[in-house]
């Protein structure tokens, strides 16, 4: 399954578990070797909502969050028949998050629009290194070269560098950043050029899987972000466009909301081969 493009392998646990999904998401994220996504997502049981959301990057980390796998989650609960009507709740490790679905002429779940809660703000709650309530176009330097950045949490640590992502490179960039002792558990980077009125273009580099097509959870910081330097309005709808698509993102004091699709490519089954080494 993906959101425009930001595609992980699924897998129904509600009867069952998924013995080491860290090694399962190394051996069949890769696009080679394996069936290829950015990771490997499980819809499991909660004991308080729908159902639960685990997410695994391609390096076999663990996230507590993904917007577009989110989606995708709500949309494999209900057509599985899990979940009935077109309001979700799924438990994540950052929080519950209630989706709303719209259908198809089929019955099917098309997209979905989901409170992603509140965003963080505090340099300390990111996590970083930085103190203070807001980390807003804060001169930063990475490797000798300078960068204006601004930090957002949701669920996932984000940060954002208004420069056009077309003029860098963004695997090297994206691997300092990454890796940087200022973020003691990583950061996921966007690059972002203002196209014109609540309308960003946006790359990212996520931590544990590279560049990918799309981030949810980096859309909603980038609109946030957009928004605390000025090339927003808050509470407006904002258009982001990413490698693989448009996301709605309409950032209010209360929460970050976040409209996309989710699409199912194919179903299957899968043996897994342990592999004798010589």
């Amino acid at each position: 399954m993906h959101g425009i493009g930001n595609d992980y392998i699924y897998f129904d646990c509600m009867h069952g578990e998924v013995e080491n999904p860290e090694q399962l998401a190394i051996k069949l994220s890769d696009r080679h070797f394996g069936i290829g996504g950015d990771g490997v997502i499980l819809l499991c049981k909660s004991a308080i909502v729908d159902c639960k959301m685990r997410m695994f990057n391609a390096d076999g980390s663990e996230g507590k969050m993904c917007g577009n796998g989110v989606r995708c989650v709500g949309k494999l609960a209900h057509d599985l028949g899990y979940v009935k009507g077109d309001v979700c709740r799924i438990e994540t490790l950052s929080g519950i998050k209630k989706l709303q679905f719209t259908f198809d002429e089929k019955g099917k779940v098309r997209a979905a629009k989901v409170n992603m809660g509140a965003a963080v703000l505090e340099g300390e709650k990111i996590p970083s290194v930085f103190g203070g309530d807001k980390i807003v176009s804060r001169p930063f330097e990475v490797c000798g070269k300078q960068y204006n950045i601004t930090l957002v949490s949701m669920g996932n640590p984000h940060c954002v560098v208004f420069e056009d992502p077309d003029s860098i490179d963004l695997v090297a960039e994206g691997k300092k950043f990454e890796n940087n002792p200022a973020f003691p558990e990583r950061i996921n980077t966007e690059f972002v050029k203002v196209l014109g009125k609540n309308h960003l273009k946006m790359r990212v580099w996520e931590r544990g899987s590279g560049e990918t097509l799309a981030c949810g959870t980096g859309a909603c910081a980038v609109a946030v972000a957009a928004c605390l330097n000025g090339y927003c309005e808050k509470g407006e709808e904002i258009t982001v466009s990413l490698l693989g698509g448009d996301l709605k993102i309409l950032y209010t004091d209360e929460a970050v909301f976040m409209t996309g699709p989710a699409t199912l490519v194919f179903t299957g089954e899968i043996e897994i081969i342990n592999e004798i080494q010589d």
